[in-house]
């Protein structure tokens, strides 16, 4: 059998998928013709199969020495140099190829493939045109040229290539899964949703196909399913990590946050440097208490990838950090704010009026829960009671106007401005133009995607209150108010602003809209006491947790009733009940129960003889809510503003009984409550007195604290003014 009839074999053995026989008759060719060029070809054509590069690059440079300098082998190169990761070499293959034959369309597109590789796209998208201008019919060609725009962010552009590719070949896979991508990205949902089901149909067992699908319902909301499409691409593909990332993801937004701390934790195993992965494990992890887990995820997750969301979502949740101190906070929430400032440098130096007497002070509020009638008490208390005479009242509102129903009673010289559809820049320039004397933002770190706001300058004075528990770390800000209650006298040096503490709480609040009346104890009927905390499960800490198990195990008739968000997931109710398994508490004394609407919420109240507070981070809303409701709140000061919230309320309403010196007085108290025969009627007399006795106390007493608002409010304009005055007469 003659070389070339031998070459003829090996080439037919390797076209039928039969590599080993093919390469051992290239070996034999090679053992009497040891340049032929295309045997080494063939050979390295084959190791490449093999995954194994170094010989094929070997193979294919001596094919070259031999004369063999054709496109066919520099393709072959290039492919070898690109498994080794060598991408510049593979590159350079690839150009020489197309350089002898610039009508090889196959090397254009292998050179368009790794130029996309090293992110030089309108190089790669050049040679991507060179080669349909090639072959136009390849669709093969459009497709990869759809791909390289699909990374370039051109979605719309990349759909018509893979439209383009499928009009040359209708079931071509690739450019049905790529026209599902581009047309997800164009937020064409629907559209996505149904070509991927179609490329599922012909070929059921691609798991970027379940993965893609999953992508696209999760932007639809469609959580559940997303997850099974998630989980099938995971049965094909277990070491997937996008769709491994993805599912967690998924649990997370629907709410499963104990499924998706497992989903993270998998996907950092494979791949420890996932800086997404180690965000979204912090915030699955902070939304069910485990802070300081958390913020090592954000610390670690910031060093990887240094851009702004880790960093922030430490500043969020830094206050409610066992590990941390006030000087912990400061340093963290004020690295965050100097690493933010570059990209918002102050667009206006607002100088304050000088108004006439008679003109009232403009005073605006910036906030996005104006529409939570729950979370607005305090709020609408102030307001409510402002002097129209002495102030003009700007609401800039992140919720339209036909939201703020509940609680507000609107002013005819009031202005509302629905601020939902404004950028942060825009906003500024709404309040600039509106010469606001003074802003008050009553979001704080619960709206941070706001805070950039205010370093803009938007007005003379801002003021941080109602929502701020700790510093901003923002030298934007002038004030912080608070009270001397969650204010110590040694506190200012952890401060960026400077601190007003108003008389009395800084959180007095008034109730105005429809809830349960007062229900006596459930003592009374079932002869234990149940403890119970309807705060976010974010607050309940493996600290809160064990102290609430030490009572618990000390009481041992007693229950414990938790209801918040997180608990409408079984995972989550499952992962709670291991928590307090792990400290000796049986799930048959807890009660645990998911969201509802508010009034049904407040109506859990009717079930809770006692309610314990959280800690470092206290409740706000939850203790007036409780204490409304006729339950008293047990607390103690901590060593932060976030951990003396309670106190304050609870010291201006005649429940400072209920205020422990520390946490072993609390829990101790706790115990004595549970174990005391006497409870049931000494918390029956208190609940059937309890609204009376608010309604009468400085908590509940928001017309004087709206009076000592405005008298702080015209202070501070009357200093700023001052101080401009002496700046000008300097000047002059």
């Amino acid at each position: 059998m003659t070389v070339s009839q031998l070459m003829d074999q090996a080439l037919d053995c390797y076209a039928a998928g039969r590599l080993q026989e093919a390469a051992g008759i290239s070996e034999e060719i090679l053992r009497s013709h040891p340049d032929h060029i295309d045997a080494l070809h063939l050979l390295a054509a084959i190791a490449c199969q093999q995954d194994h590069p170094e010989q094929a690059v070997e193979m294919l440079k001596r094919a070259i020495a031999a004369g063999g300098a054709h496109p066919e082998v520099f393709n072959t190169l290039g492919m070898a140099q690109m498994v080794q990761g060598n991408l510049e070499a593979a590159a350079e293959s690839f150009a020489l190829a197309t350089r002898l034959n610039p009508d090889f369309s196959l090397g254009h597109d292998h050179l368009a493939s790794v130029l996309r590789r090293m992110g030089r796209f309108q190089d790669a998208l050049a040679s991507h045109k060179r080669a349909v201008a090639s072959s136009p019919r390849s669709a093969r060609a459009h497709c990869n040229m759809g791909q390289t725009l699909l990374a370039m962010n051109e979605p719309a552009r990349a759909a018509e290539c893979f439209q383009q590719s499928l009009e040359l070949e209708a079931n071509f896979t690739e450019a049905l899964l790529g026209l599902g991508r581009a047309l997800h990205l164009q937020r064409r949902l629907d559209d996505a949703v149904a070509i991927l089901r179609k490329v599922i149909e012909l070929t059921p067992r691609n798991p970027l196909a379940h993965a893609e699908l999953g992508d696209a319902l999760q932007s639809q909301g469609r959580f559940r399913e997303a997850k099974v499409s998630y989980e099938i691409a995971l049965q094909l593909d277990p070491v997937l990590i996008r769709a491994r990332y993805s599912l967690g993801c998924a649990q997370a937004a629907a709410g499963d946050h104990a499924e998706a701390v497992a989903s993270f934790r998998r996907v950092l195993c494979c791949s420890p440097d996932h800086h997404a992965a180690l965000h979204n494990l912090g915030k699955s992890l902070l939304s069910l208490g485990q802070v300081d887990e958390a913020m090592d995820c954000f610390r670690k997750a910031t060093a990887l990838n240094a851009n702004l969301l880790s960093g922030m979502a430490s500043a969020v949740a830094i206050p409610g950090s066992r590990k941390a101190d006030q000087k912990m906070i400061l340093d963290v929430r004020r690295d965050w704010a100097a690493r933010l400032a570059p990209d918002f440098p102050p667009a206006f130096i607002a100088v304050p009026a000088i108004r006439p007497p008679h003109q009232p002070l403009r005073i605006g509020y910036v906030s996005g829960f104006f529409h939570k009638r729950n979370w607005m008490k305090p709020v609408w208390g102030l307001i409510n009671h402002h002097d129209r005479s002495r102030f003009e009242i700007h609401l800039f509102s992140d919720a339209p106007e036909s939201q703020l129903s509940c609680g507000y009673h609107r002013h005819p010289s009031d202005h509302v401005h629905d601020t939902s559809q404004l950028s942060n820049g825009d906003l500024a320039g709404l309040i600039a133009a509106t010469r606001i004397d003074l802003l008050v933002d009553l979001n704080g770190y619960s709206v941070p995607e706001r805070l950039p706001l205010f370093l803009r300058k938007p007005a003379p004075i801002i003021v941080g209150w109602f929502n701020m528990y700790a510093t901003t770390g923002m030298t934007c800000f002038d004030y912080l108010i608070g009270d001397a209650h969650v204010i110590l006298p040694g506190d200012d040096g952890f401060y960026t602003e400077q601190l007003i503490r108003i008389d009395g709480s800084y959180l007095t609040f008034e109730v105005a809209y429809t809830v349960p009346d007062v229900a006596p104890p459930p003592c009374l009927e079932s002869g234990y006491l149940t403890f119970g905390s309807l705060a976010s499960q974010y607050k309940i800490t493996p600290q809160v947790a064990a102290a609430w198990a030490a009572i618990l195990k000390a009481c041992p008739d007693c229950r414990l009733v938790l209801k918040n968000s997180a608990l409408g997931s079984l995972a989550n109710r499952l992962y709670v009940q291991r928590i307090f398994a792990d400290l000796g508490v049986a799930a048959d004394r807890l009660d645990l129960e998911g969201p509802s609407e508010h009034f049904e919420f407040l109506r859990k109240y009717d079930q809770i003889d006692l309610a314990l507070d959280t800690f470092p981070y206290n409740g706000g809303t939850t203790t007036t809510e409780a204490i409304w409701q006729g339950v008293p709140v047990l607390t103690f000061p901590g060593d932060r503003w976030a951990a003396r919230t309670s106190t304050s309320l609870l010291r201006n309403c005649h429940l400072s009984y209920f205020v422990a010196g520390g946490l072993q007085e609390y829990i101790q108290e706790a115990i004595e409550w549970g174990r005391n025969p006497e409870s049931p009627s000494r918390l029956a007399q208190l609940r059937a007195t309890m609204r009376e006795r608010l309604r009468a106390s400085p908590v509940c007493d928001t017309a004087t604290f709206a009076r000592n608002m405005e008298n702080e409010y015209a202070r501070l304009c009357d200093v700023r003014c001052q101080q401009q005055s002496r700046a000008r007469d300097g000047i002059l």
